[in-house]
């Protein structure tokens, strides 16, 4: 339902060949060219990594050869020099280089961390094989070869780059790097220990999937274990890679049930016998959502939310005396988001940290006590994320949008909170601007992109953002784009009483005002992400292709959305997921069809997918008046059968508001289906279950409502694995559009 990712925003765009000059004369987009051919595919940047002096940054670069280097870009004259060839990565005996997944560079730069052939963990590539290269010696050498092979996960150097830590099969493991000598620390990960990273829900919800952490001085390892035995297992089933069908086991804590027993220890990185925190409260009913070492020290800062989700307590333990002590907390009346702001200024004396607590999220700063809060950002607005903090010239780094909520833009303010914010990013780049910026703040990679407009990737010198060099236009792309003479999004403002929502609309080429023409709303409506936002979105091609069919195309982002509007804003749904949020759909419905005569009201679909598939279900049940028709995908039927950190987060505790849970579960409103619906889920989705589908289509053959159904045998909540899958569900969508909208 929440899909979240921890990746670069640099690697979002998929490197690809454009199609030939040939093809930008075409004026019909086809699902072929979008989904089979990806003829539209963006060009982007490789990872980047700002060195330590600032003033460069290394990537990969494919070389004539058919590999890959590892090059230096000087920022100011952009001069390259080759740090590691591909050659250097051939591994004996090897006829080909590493593939370079991602590398790390040791705290002195002298050796390299390479991950490779990596395997899929849930979201993410995050299990495979590791390799060092000493630079000094030109040693290539791989970790764990004693291990079961590409189980590694999580690899990084020791503070003094002479090991690198890891974890495999439940287990986390030290080596040293000068003799190949392995480690192991712990013995008990296996079945439902989990010791060094994490299980489901964690992964999913919380954003927890690096398990430990070194010391600063290298001699300790903290981590987190979990015990999954109290959770109920649900088995995803296989039907199609064998004669017999498969169960396919997966611990995941259901709204009200047993969450996994999590504690964070710690251990001498020479082994030896964990000791572990004796953080209250009971492990079953708490989150140890983060953990981190404060700098230069033997203290780890440790972040436990309750099971609501409504108070957060930092825990300050010490790794050799074990105590610990409660150095902030806050609270809330709803719910707190986990926030990852938590930086060291003022020789490690403050930290900084994100709250709401003055009704917009704004970056704090803390004394190490707690004693001490002083606000940095200061005004009505939301602080979006920290891109840096400038310590020796005092300034924090960030993005914000204060007066467009669909864009972006970088901002700074004075550490001391003295200073109102001060934009960065030039007036004339209209759209959504994201940073990786050098540790000085002198440099960064920077991303533009709206609606209109393919990423543009630069590097610009700050403060003055002076673009010193392009390094990717895209312009190929927008050639081929502009081509289609497609109509662009028109963002609009749609006034529904007691507040405005964002919007945007697509019409059709050759529109006529004067004709009448079918309706189709794009949804998501959840607190986990927004649809109305002025950036690429890979030109959003599936909403210009429905618009090429004949249709208006419109979304809307209803209260509650994860947008910059203030904690109002996204606080209001509360208690009531899919209740509020669908009657602002049909009330921002009803104020078009008042507005825009060319609308046919008779022809009104909407469709979703995820938390977007359960609001396209409540808005046909709820409001058949409305919406005619609709699509549904890999969503929740009912809010129990959903996880319990997501759904507890937003909803309380089921104890607290059974009413809201059923109230916010289209299955139990489906005896009010008028409409025409289509109902689409793939069977090993992880996320959502397959279950929530069944639960639906047997509530309605009960109730006697005709419905269309489509299962993808061994997809995921994505929908897009196995051969030909992304471009078979679309021209299933675009089939069922055309037959009922």
């Amino acid at each position: 339902m929440n899909s979240k990712g921890t990746l670069s925003f640099l690697i979002l765009f998929v490197v690809a060949v454009l199609n030939s000059a040939t093809s930008y004369a075409q004026t019909d987009l086809t699902l072929h060219d979008i989904y089979a051919s990806n003829t539209y595919r963006s060009s982007g940047y490789g990872t980047v990594r700002w060195l330590k002096s600032g003033q460069g940054y290394s990537t990969v670069e494919a070389n004539k050869d058919g590999g890959s280097d590892i090059v230096e870009y000087d920022a100011k004259t952009g001069a390259k020099t080759i740090l590691v060839n591909a050659k250097q990565l051939t591994p004996k005996n090897a006829k080909s280089p590493l593939w370079i997944d991602d590398y790390e560079w040791s705290a002195d730069n002298s050796k390299l961390l390479i991950f490779t052939n990596t395997r899929k963990v849930w979201r993410y590539n995050t299990r495979g094989d590791y390799w060092v290269l000493n630079l000094k010696t030109g040693n290539l050498q791989q970790l764990g070869k004693s291990l079961v092979g590409s189980t590694l996960m999580f690899a990084k150097f020791s503070p003094d780059g002479a090991k690198v830590g890891y974890v495999s099969q439940q287990n986390v493991y030290v080596e040293n790097i000068a003799n190949s000598t392995v480690k192991q620390l712990t013995f008990d990960g296996g079945k439902n220990i989990i010791n060094g990273t994490f299980d489901w829900v964690y992964e999913e919800e919380l954003d927890c999937r690096d398990g430990f952490r070194w010391s600063p001085d290298g001699k300790f390892i903290a981590y987190w274990q979990s015990d999954t035995k109290n959770i109920g297992t649900f088995y995803l089933i296989d039907n199609i890679d064998s004669l017999y069908s498969k169960p396919i086991p997966l611990p995941y804590p259901k709204v009200g049930t047993k969450l996994s027993a999590v504690k964070v220890g710690v251990i001498s990185a020479d082994g030896g016998k964990t000791n572990w925190f004796k953080i209250p409260g009971d492990p079953t009913n708490n989150y140890l959502a983060r953990m981190e070492f404060i700098p230069n020290s033997n203290e780890v800062i440790v972040q436990q939310l309750n099971r609501p989700q409504n108070t957060n307590k930092l825990w300050k333990c010490d790794v050799k005396t074990m105590s610990i002590n409660n150095m902030y907390t806050e609270k809330d009346g709803s719910f707190l988001d986990v926030h990852d702001d938590t930086r060291w200024v003022d020789g490690n004396k403050y930290f900084t940290w994100t709250s709401e607590k003055d009704g917009w999220n704004h970056l704090y700063k803390i004394s190490r006590d707690g004693r001490e809060s002083k606000l940095i950002t200061v005004g009505d607005f939301d602080v979006v994320q920290i891109t840096t903090i400038d310590s020796k010239n005092g300034y924090v780094y960030y993005i914000a949008s204060p007066d467009n909520f669909t864009q972006r833009y970088l901002y700074r303010s004075k550490l001391d909170g003295g200073s109102k914010a001060e934009r960065i990013t030039p007036e004339a780049l209209q759209g959504q601007n994201a940073y990786q910026m050098s540790e000085n703040a002198e440099w960064a990679i920077h991303t533009f992109q709206n609606s209109t407009t393919p990423p543009v990737i630069s590097l610009v010198s700050l403060p003055n953002h002076k673009v010193v060099r392009t390094l990717v236009d895209n312009h190929l792309l927008k050639e081929k784009y502009d081509a289609l003479k497609l109509n662009a999004k028109e963002f609009i403002k749609i006034d529904i009483g007691d507040v405005s929502l964002d919007a945007w609309m697509i019409k059709p080429r050759n529109f006529d005002p004067n004709k009448k023409y079918p309706i189709l709303f794009y949804v998501y409506g959840e607190p986990a992400g927004s649809t109305v936002q002025d950036d690429w979105e890979g030109g959003s091609l599936w909403d210009q292709y429905m618009a090429q069919q004949g249709n208006i195309v419109v979304s809307i982002d209803n209260r509650g959305t994860k947008t910059p509007r203030g904690k109002a804003w996204r606080n209001s749904i509360y208690g009531q997921i899919g209740i509020l949020a669908s009657q602002d759909q049909a009330n921002a419905a009803k104020k078009l069809f008042a507005t825009y005569p060319f609308i046919d009201q008779q022809r009104v679909g909407i469709w979703g997918w995820s938390g977007g598939g359960q609001m396209t279900l409540n808005c046909m049940f709820r409001h058949p008046d409305i919406y005619k028709t609709g699509l549904a995908l890999a969503f929740v039927s009912d809010q129990r059968l959903y996880d319990a950190t997501y759904q507890e987060r937003y909803m309380g505790l089921i104890t607290d508001n059974a009413k809201g849970y059923h109230d916010g579960s289209p299955i139990n409103f489906a005896k009010n289906l008028e409409g025409k619906l289509m109902i689409i889920a793939g069977t090993a989705d992880d996320n959502v279950h397959y279950q929530s589908f069944e639960m639906l289509s047997n509530e309605l053959i009960k109730q006697n409502k005709m419905f269309n159904m489509m299962s993808y045998p061994m997809r995921t909540h994505s929908i897009n694995e196995r051969d030909n899958t992304t471009y078979h569900l679309r021209e299933t969508m675009a089939k069922y559009w055309k037959e009922n909208l």
